[in-house]
């Protein structure tokens, strides 16, 4: 911890990500309303003392929506990550490990999945299931972790041939056991940093797809369709869009900076 706060980018990205994570998680408590309270006598005001950020076209109170909202895209990012995580250290790690027919076969269906532009199968998949939070954690995690297992195998290939991976076969000591306690824990430096810039990316494709009203389905709030239900009172509100379009924008540029601050951190350039 004392390394990432020495690190300017990185205690950057952190400070905005605590930030906005406490927004989220004390929103029943710095906020007076709930986020589908309806007034239509309060439709479209603008930012006040009584509604910091505003209203929407029902009278919502924007701050408060923007609260809850905050919930739902930190979560969808956060797990839809850990599914890719855990997929990609999972298939990189048998891959880079037993080499081969089975190193093949993985990284033929890798090349397989990334011939697919990712925002097309994430669309088409979403489109042929029921809208929901579950499934846009799942579609997202199942169509990223790729990248990742590329670099799990490429990590776990340089390693598995270090003197304390051989002297633990030469011990008797179990596959999964190498590739759990010795392996992954020094592979992991690359994957964190994936991770990290991941969530952002995660953040902006739920975004995308409730701004498009195939993600989280009104009422529950979120970014993306806070966005989209701005787009009714285009050119007369704009705090409909500017709070939640800077939202997006900040969030993810605070992963994208602790990102590279880890980046420089864990794997110094010469």
């Amino acid at each position: 911890m004392k390394r990432i706060l020495k690190n300017k980018l990185a205690s950057a990205g952190l400070l905005i990500i605590t930030v906005i994570s406490l927004f989220a998680i004390f929103a029943p408590v710095i906020t007076a309303y709930q986020p589908n309270d309806i007034n239509i006598t309060d439709s479209l005001l603008a930012p006040s003392a009584a509604h910091w950020m505003g209203t929407d076209l029902l009278g919502r109170d924007l701050f408060c929506r923007m609260a809850y909202g905050a919930r739902i895209s930190l979560i969808v990012g956060l797990i839809a990550v850990s599914i890719s995580v855990l997929i990609g250290l999972l298939l990189g790690s048998i891959a880079g490990y037993y080499s081969g027919m089975i190193d093949a076969i993985i990284m033929r269906f890798v090349d397989i999945m990334l011939c697919f532009p990712s925002i097309f199968l994430i669309l088409a998949l979403v489109a042929l299931l029921e809208p929901s939070i579950v499934i846009i954690m799942a579609v997202i995690g199942l169509t990223s972790w790729m990248g990742i297992s590329r670099l799990v195998r490429a990590e776990i290939l340089s390693l598995k041939e270090r003197d304390y991976v051989l002297a633990a076969r030469a011990c008797g000591v179990s596959d999964f056991k190498i590739i759990m306690r010795h392996l992954i824990p020094n592979a992991i430096a690359p994957v964190i940093i994936s991770a990290t810039l991941g969530v952002a990316a995660a953040i902006l494709v739920e975004s995308s797809l409730s701004f498009l009203g195939i993600g989280v389905q009104p009422p529950t709030p979120s970014w993306g369709n806070i966005l989209m239900d701005a787009k009714a009172s285009l050119g007369i509100a704009w705090w409909m869009t500017f709070y939640p379009g800077l939202a997006i924008f900040i969030t993810v540029l605070g992963y994208n900076l602790l990102g590279e601050g880890l980046r420089d951190l864990l794997i110094p350039r010469k």
